[in-house]
């Protein structure tokens, strides 16, 4: 079972680039998103981020090595990543463009990104603050989207 969580909390063992992990992580989450978003549109990847923020928030809670978002843990990034993708159809463009805001507000942690990580408790914490920042980097995407129309 520790083999599967540590699986699922690395996405498949991206997280354990030794450079950027989250980075990686984001990365690796692509083109699961732009298949999700094929078959089952926009809601089906609004609803595997939701799954993925839920198997995360409890996999992290049960996975003492994982409490304190290290950074090998990596699924916080495919949920949010994919909720930022979510706004928009699948397109190269668009899709690189959410990859890039979504890492600056991951990164940058503004308010109140930054205060939601430091007070969340274990697996909250660890998941919620990559949703927060989808929330920004997706409002900015699908704009974006409005403005281009790609």
């Amino acid at each position: 079972m520790k083999r599967l969580n540590l699986l699922l909390l690395s996405w498949f063992g991206s997280g354990y680039s030794p450079v950027a992990p989250g980075t990686a992580g984001s990365i690796a989450a692509l083109p699961f998103a732009w298949v999700i978003a094929i078959y089952w549109g926009a809601t089906g990847l609004a609803a595997a981020a939701l799954l993925v923020f839920f198997i995360g928030w409890f996999v992290c809670s049960i996975t003492p090595e994982a409490k304190r978002d290290p950074g090998w843990v990596v699924i916080d990034e495919v949920a949010g990543q994919w909720l930022t993708l979510a706004v928009v159809p699948p397109n190269l463009l668009l899709y690189g463009l959410g990859f890039l805001l979504f890492r600056l507000f991951d990164i940058l942690k503004p308010w109140p990104i930054r205060a939601l990580e430091k007070n969340m408790p274990g697996g909250l914490g660890v998941m919620v603050d990559d949703i927060a920042a989808a929330v920004y980097a997706g409002t900015l995407l699908y704009g974006a989207f409005l403005i281009i129309g790609a």
